[in-house]
């Protein structure tokens, strides 16, 4: 039997230390590992990011929708046709003028 001299035993020190890795451990992995704090900032910047390239795109399809439905046989807007025909085919009236 090991003498009892008031001081911790070497059991004791083991569980502090074992106790101290095991805190260690579980700190680093809430901050760093796979689930931690630092990967739900990126994943947060990155749901920001797509965010706001869904909004870019979801504002151009509105804008080809509408550009589609003004040159649809239901509705024909002539000054849009006539611009993108001669945008297309580079013509130009008589009386215009062209700077390139």
């Amino acid at each position: 039997m090991a003498p009892h001299g008031g001081g911790p035993g070497l059991g004791w020190i083991a569980f502090g230390a074992v106790g101290l890795v095991l805190a260690a451990h579980f700190t680093f992995a809430a901050v760093r590992g796979d689930y931690g704090m630092h990967r739900r900032a990126q994943a947060e910047a990155q749901l920001a990011e797509a965010s706001a390239r869904l909004a870019e795109l979801r504002a151009e399809e509105a804008r080809v929708r509408l550009l589609t439905q003004r040159l649809s046989d239901e509705y024909l807007d002539l000054d849009l046709l006539d611009a993108r025909a001669r945008a297309v085919l580079g013509y130009v009236r008589p009386d215009e003028l062209t700077l390139r």
